[in-house]
């Protein structure tokens, strides 16, 4: 099969790879229809997450048609589409029993915290991911769901990581009916936080970023107000005047770890494992949100991560909420929301490229050239 595979920081092509097999009688082979490029797989292709092996193929975010399942596979057969979430998780551990699909206890043996992810390093279980044209599915009565017949390919893909992070980013925000929320980051999950706190009863939304594309795509899509970090003096003392010196009631940080690093983070990446992330938008949140107010993280950050202003957020009384998004238990309220015409996510896709032509997509997504906010990629497998 063709895939991506990457090579070294900057360094994506694609090649022949052999063609995944059914390893475990649960185990599923999908052939890819959709995939994309999330911004956390940035911090890869930068070299900023630990532990990259050359070789590997990225992706996340798919959905395809399943090619052949395991012996012991009950729930999904040959032919049916589906769409399959990021976290690869057992469903039956002491975390899979309460919803912690993203904390899975049996499929990770590199982490004690993260369970598995399709395509992230071997730092979440050295599992191949989906920008290739075809992806093996473990656990695949478990993970993937047939796609409803009324829901289009492209808001499919965007259920996988991006629309349900950001939902969920907003739901463990706490956001109370008329609460005041700023959202730290315009990419796609931001943008899909934004658009989920109107959901949830916010009486005011501001979205922080410095691109203009983004905050234009926050106003348009997200129906917010904007503002542009690089065009005030002190961003926090922005966000206090915008709420009468308080403070937001709730702020989701849906930056994490910023993907270009800075060259200490890219010297301890690279010699020595470390690679957390600036500190400066969870820093943000802290001091713009009002004493007793909620700060999600829903940004990717690395295992090592110092400097966060973890006095300012006690002594606030501030309760701080994150996680990697358990994605498939978003699902049944996304899919009500989107078949009611509330939610369309495929609105902030900007590109579509071939998957031949993914080092040309991961550089015009890492540049932001042209605009790029949402790049999907296409297989061309038969």
């Amino acid at each position: 099969m063709r895939a991506m595979v990457y090579r070294g920081p900057y360094r994506v092509r694609v090649e022949d790879k052999p063609r995944p097999v059914i390893e475990h009688p649960n185990d599923a082979i999908v052939r890819v229809q959709l995939a994309a490029i999330c911004g956390s797989d940035l911090h890869l292709y930068h070299g900023m997450m630990p532990d990259t092996r050359v070789g590997h193929t990225f992706g996340h975010e798919f959905i395809g048609v399943v090619d052949e399942v395991g012996s012991s596979v009950q729930n999904l057969s040959v032919g049916d589409r589906v769409m399959v979430p990021f976290n690869i998780y057992c469903g039956s551990c002491f975390f899979c029993a309460r919803g912690l699909f993203s904390n899975c206890h049996n499929v990770n043996p590199n982490a004690t915290a993260v369970g598995g992810i399709y395509g992230y390093s071997h730092t979440t279980g050295g599992y191949d991911g989906g920008q290739s044209e075809y992806v093996r599915v473990p656990f695949a009565d478990v993970g993937p769901s047939v796609i409803p017949d009324w829901l289009e390919d492209e808001d499919a893909l965007l259920m996988t990581d991006a629309l349900s992070t950001g939902y969920f980013g907003a739901q463990i925000a706490d956001i109370h009916e008329g609460d005041t929320v700023a959202v730290l980051g315009a990419g796609p999950v931001g943008l899909y936080a934004a658009r989920s706190a109107w959901l949830m009863g916010a009486g005011r939304v501001v979205v922080i970023d410095h691109l203009q594309e983004r905050l234009e795509k926050a106003r348009t899509f997200a129906h917010a107000e904007v503002l542009n970090f690089t065009e005030v003096d002190d961003v926090v003392v922005t966000m206090k005047k915008l709420t009468e010196h308080l403070g937001f009631d709730r702020v989701i940080d849906a930056v994490g770890a910023e993907a270009d690093g800075n060259l200490t983070q890219h010297l301890t990446s690279a010699r020595f494992k470390l690679q957390g992330g600036s500190p400066v938008a969870l820093n943000w949140a802290i001091d713009g949100v009002r004493k007793g107010g909620t700060v999600s993280v829903v940004g990717a950050y690395g295992p090592i991560f110092t400097s966060v202003k973890f006095g300012d957020a006690m002594n606030k009384g501030l309760t701080l909420r994150m996680n990697q998004a358990p994605v498939k238990r978003q699902w049944p309220r996304l899919l009500e929301h989107i078949r009611n015409g509330y939610l369309k996510p495929s609105d902030i896709v900007t590109h579509r490229f071939p998957l031949e032509d993914i080092a040309e997509a991961y550089h015009v997504f890492s540049a932001k050239l042209d605009g790029c906010i949402k790049p999907l990629i296409v297989p061309s497998a038969d």
